[in-house]
This record gives structure tokens, sequence and C-alpha cells, in this order.
């Protein structure tokens, strides 16, 4: 009976422990705040609805503690949002999964930041929300805005484009979005070149106002980021003024693809207007548990056509979590309670007539908090753990996707690692070969807006720009250079061949303006050409202008192509077949002179040698004879010394 004592002992210290650890509470309740009737609301609801039930019908999970449901509407609205969620924390929840637009998320989280209840966003991708300034909004989805744009720029990029104009809703998920864009652009030396923002609540005749302005813009690259359930009337605007035709190319965010997969079979008028765009969806790896998910899912639609898109999927794995992170939270003893704000409790007690009194603060928040911080598990959308930074769900990754004919065609993927590929990302942690790892980095081919496959060129020139402004000098000497033309240019000669010729290389058009400089009855200053140029009354100038140091202190100058020095420039005449063509250099003056000199010569040479030479002596005939002779002979002989 020696061992009877030390098993009592034991036996009462776990009673001890027992008694100390408080009892498991018979409910919990979490709340759901999103849109309900919207393309992510639809199918975020039914899938909230089945996780709530997984929950409770899994003994593993909570074990004795059923999980209730508290769902609001926030019917898209900022003020009936925050109102829902006010009326939200009075049931005493927990933990809130939603909203999904990221403009209700910023109001709401400064209510849970008050009430400490960790608010669980799977749609609000705002880059934003992951400030310090909302410790309570937890982003339970795979990525934000800043890697969805991120994706973008790569294709971008990838297609050689250097301009894109963006299209955009004009609230916070819109304007974060744009923001995160031109951040990503900018890492890869290209930039948004127009914004086009529109009003939420805006009408066909507004949108298509607006693209008007986008067609008279010299990009041809769109990037739409806009609401699911009112980005189509983009298209649709598009279409009517035939910008879904060869040339122009469409990129739109995961917004287009929730649109898309939210109804089976695909709605024939939404798949005419998207022909040829290029949309991402999130990336969710094929498993078990998402077929069966997506098949319970359309068996509890019954005869309705809404499908499980990817933000259904993220909401129910937010479920899955919010109801793991308060297993951990009971399982360490911890306990629910509730209390009033004081700061709450001197409203309700001045002049407010709001009910702020049933407002609650959750005393265990921050505990439960750094419990979901924690979420380490498989759900329906891959592996479910947070990001160093804790902001958002690790390893982003999306499905580059492009829309023809009845449905999409997946053309490749896009992660934070491996960029764009053809092969599907692999989490981080997984090595791959760097040598195979570059060689995958490239699409699948893609069926371009007007069914072209090669990638449109991305640009025109604006139809709202101004050609090119050159100045020409009005010449009235040495026309060959520059000088003026009746013809439709203005103006002619070598310079201005040159300058066509250049600009022909370009691989894009470049109107341009010949304007004349001068009053054609003299030259004109070139000085004051310069200057022109310089002062941008001239975009350029074109013309044979000598480059000098105080020009190039003002403008810049082009490499010389003609080379300078002494040259003489007279127009190119037939090959004359005279005899006497020698004679054309020297005019009949210049042959007499010269006939001159050569007698002055040989009488000079006369008077020096006939008083010593007998060559030079004789008759005064002789004499004049051997004067003549002696001049004409140095044109035909070599005199010389003989050795």
């Amino acid at each position: 009976m020696g061992w009877a004592l030390p098993l009592l002992r034991v036996v009462c210290l776990c009673s001890l422990l027992a008694v100390a650890r408080p009892a498991r509470p018979a409910n919990v309740s979490i709340g759901a705040l999103f849109t309900f009737d919207s393309v992510i609301g639809r199918s975020a609801r039914a899938a909230i609805d089945l996780a709530v039930a997984d929950v409770n019908r899994d003994a593993r999970v909570l074990r004795g503690t059923h999980l209730s449901l508290v769902a609001q509407d926030t019917k898209c609205s900022g003020f009936v949002g925050t109102i829902q969620a006010l009326q939200l924390m009075e049931k005493k929840v927990v933990a809130v999964v939603g909203p999904q637009s990221s403009g209700i998320a910023h109001v709401v989280s400064h209510v849970v930041n008050e009430l400490h209840v960790p608010l669980l966003s799977f749609a609000a991708t705002d880059p934003a929300l992951a400030s310090a300034q909302y410790p309570y909004f937890v982003r339970a989805a795979r990525g934000d805005d800043s890697s969805q744009m991120a994706a973008v720029a790569d294709i971008v990029t990838y297609y050689g484009w250097r301009e894109v104009t963006v299209i955009y809703v004009d609230n916070d998920y819109g304007r974060g979005g744009v923001d995160a864009l031109g951040d990503a652009l900018e890492a890869q030396r290209a930039k948004v070149s127009f914004k086009a923002p529109f009003p939420p609540d805006a009408d066909q005749a507004a949108i298509a106002d607006l693209l008007v302005r986008v067609t008279m813009m010299e990009s041809r690259v769109c990037v739409v980021h806009v609401n699911p359930d009112s980005g189509l009337a983009v298209f649709a605007a598009a279409r009517s003024l035939g910008m879904m035709a060869s040339g122009y190319v469409w990129i739109a965010t995961d917004w287009l693809a929730a649109a898309l997969d939210s109804t089976r079979p695909p709605n024939p008028r939404a798949m005419s207007l998207v022909q040829g765009v290029v949309t991402l969806r999130q990336h969710t790896p094929d498993s078990g548990a998402k077929t069966s998910l997506t098949s319970r899912f359309a068996a509890a639609q019954l005869n309705r056509t809404a499908t499980l898109n990817a933000f259904g999927l993220a909401a129910y794995d937010a479920v899955w979590m919010a109801a793991r992170a308060i297993d951990e939270f009971l399982e360490d003893g911890g306990n629910v309670t509730f209390s009033v704000d004081p700061r709450l409790q001197q409203e309700v007690n001045g002049s407010s007539t709001l009910r702020l009194d049933t407002l609650r603060v959750f005393d265990q928040g921050e505990q439960l908090l750094q419990k979901v911080m924690l979420a380490n598990f498989t759900g329906v959308t891959g592996g479910v753990r947070f990001s160093a930074d804790g902001r958002s769900l690790a390893d982003p990754a999306y499905e580059v996707l492009n829309v023809g004919g009845t449905g999409v065609r997946r053309v490749g993927y896009w992660s934070n690692h491996s960029h764009l590929s053809v092969a599907a990302p692999t989490p981080l942690r997984i090595k791959t070969n760097s040598s195979q790892q570059q060689q995958e980095q490239r699409l699948y081919s893609v069926i371009w807006p007007g069914e072209t496959t090669s990638p449109p060129r991305g640009w025109v020139f604006p139809n709202n720009g101004r050609p090119l402004r050159i100045g020409v000098p009005y010449r009235t000497t040495q026309k060959q250079f520059v000088s003026k033309d009746s013809g439709p240019d203005g103006a002619s000669g070598y310079c201005i061949d040159v300058f066509k010729a250049a600009v022909a290389l370009l691989p894009y058009p470049v109107p341009v303006s010949f304007i004349l400089f001068g009053d054609g009855v003299k030259n004109p200053s070139y000085s004051d050409l310069v200057n022109k140029v310089a002062n941008n009354v001239f975009d350029a100038a074109v013309g044979d202008v000598s480059i000098v140091t105080n020009r190039t202190r003002v403008v810049d100058f082009t490499q010389p192509y003609v080379e300078s020095g002494l040259v003489i420039v007279s127009p190119v005449k037939e090959k004359s077949s005279n005899a006497w063509a020698f004679l054309k250099p020297f005019t009949l003056g210049m042959w007499a002179v010269t006939g001159a000199f050569f007698l002055f010569v040989g009488a000079v040479v006369w008077i020096l040698e006939h008083r010593f030479n007998p060559e030079f002596r004789g008759s005064p005939r002789e004499q004049l004879v051997t004067i003549f002779w002696f001049s004409f002979s140095t044109m035909f002989f070599a005199h010389r010394r003989t050795l």
C-alpha cells in the first residue's frame, strides 16, 4: 500500500487543476459582416454557414462549446456598415469575419479597436489596412493589393510595356490599389501615365465619358481595378466605344475572376464583354477538402446558379481560423468576459440618446488576437499561416487567366517568390532548382482583344497631343542644306532629309510640324534660333547649325553628320566630252595673264643670258624667236641642270 499515498496526491493535484481552470462556455458567438446581395457576399454567406456547421460537427475543435454566428448585412454602404457593426457588437461577439469592403473595413476597424474584437477580413485588400493604426484588423486573405499589383507590374514588364492607364473606382479600395500599382511599376521602370477614377455610383454615361478621355491618351494598356458588382459596366462602355478591338490591352484585377466564377455556367453576355481580357485569380491548390466544399456548396444552392469563388474559400478558412484561435484560447484557460467602456459610459450619462451603453469591451480580446496570429493549419485555400510581418497570410499567389470563347484559360501563375511562371507555385520553404526557375519565367500565349495572338504594341500617338514644333532656318544662301518648300512639309533640303530618315527609324510615330524661322530676305540669326529652342518656343531645330561653345550651354546637339572643313558645294552636272574642257577652270583673262607672265620670264632670261650665251645671240628676229620659244617651252619641259 506504499503507492497509495502518492497516487492520492496526484489525483488531488489533478482535481485542484481542474477546479482552477474555468469551465468552457457552452456557447461562443462570432459575427459576420458583409453585403449579402453581392458577388462576394453570395459566395461568402453560404461558405461561412458551411464553415460554422463543420466546426460544430468536428469534435476536435471547441470540444463541447457551440459556435454561434451572428450575421449583419452592410448593404455596400459605409454608413449602414457602421450601424450594423455597432449592432453586431451588442451581441457580445468575440470575433468578426469580414467585412468585404476596404472602405467599411477602415470605419469598422476603429470600432473593434475600441472594443478589442479581432476583425478577420477575407476580402478587404487595401494595403493601408495593414498599418499599426488598426491592430485588431487581421487580413484573412492571401495577400493584399500590394502583391496583386506586383503581379500586374510583372505582366506589364513581361510584354515590354512602359506606361499604363488605370481605370478605378474612386474609394479607399480603388485609391489604395492604384498607389500600390504605381509603386510596383516604378520598381520596374514603368509608370501609370493616366489615372481615370469614377465615383462608386457612376452610371453608364459617366463611365463612357471617362473612357472617351482614355481613348485620347497614348497608352493602350488599361488596368481595371473596380468592384465585382459594377465592373462589367466598364467593359460594356468600352465595347460600345470600340475599345475592345485589336491594339488594346485590358488587364483586370481579381474582381473579374470572382464575378465570372460566381455563376455556372458563365453568363454569355458577360463573357462577350471581356473577350481577350487578362485577369488574376487568387490561387488555391486543388485538394480533397476544396473539392468536397465545392460540391456541398453547389448542393446547398439547390436551383440557384451561384458558385463558390476565391473569396468564398477565404471566408470559409477565416471561420476556421477564428474557431481554432478560440479553441486554443479556451484550452489555455481563457475566460470570455465583457466589461463596460468608461468612455462610452460617460457619453451615455451625457446628452447622447444613442444606445452606447449596450456596447461591451471584450476583456480577453488581445489574448485571442495573439492566438489568431499564430494560425498554422491547412485549409481549403492551402496552408494558412501569417507572414513575418503578421499583417496577411504568407505566400500570396495568383493565377493568370485569359478570357476567351465561353470560358477562361490559365496562361500562368504568379507568386511573391517565383513571379511569373507556367508551373504552379510551391511554398517558399520548398527549394527549387534556380536554372529551372529561370526557364519558367514565362507565360503561355494569350489571345488579345480582336482575337490576335501577337502582343499589342501598347501605345498610339495621343489624339490630344500636338506635333513637335521644329524650327527651320529660312536661308537665302546655300539652299541645298535647308530651304523653304511649297510641299506639305513647308521645308526641304539635305538637313530635312536626314531628320526624316532618323525619325523613320523610331519604333513609334512622331508627327512634326516644320516652322520657318526668318524672313527670307537675309539669313536668320542661328543664335536666336537656338535660344528659341532653349525657351521652348520650338521643340527642336533642324538645319546647318554650327556647334559652338555658348550654344552647347543651353541646348543639346546631335552628333555631326557632315564633317566640317573647307568644302565646296556645287551642283552635279553631266561630264563634258569637249577636248578643250581643260580650259574651263580658268577664264580668258586668267589665261592671258598666265601667257604674259611666261613672256615676262622669257624676256628676263634673255636679258641675263644674251651677253654670255651664244644661243641667245643673232639677228633681232632670231633673238625674239628664242625668247618666245624659251617662254612656251617651260610649259612642256622640266628645266634642270645636267649632272
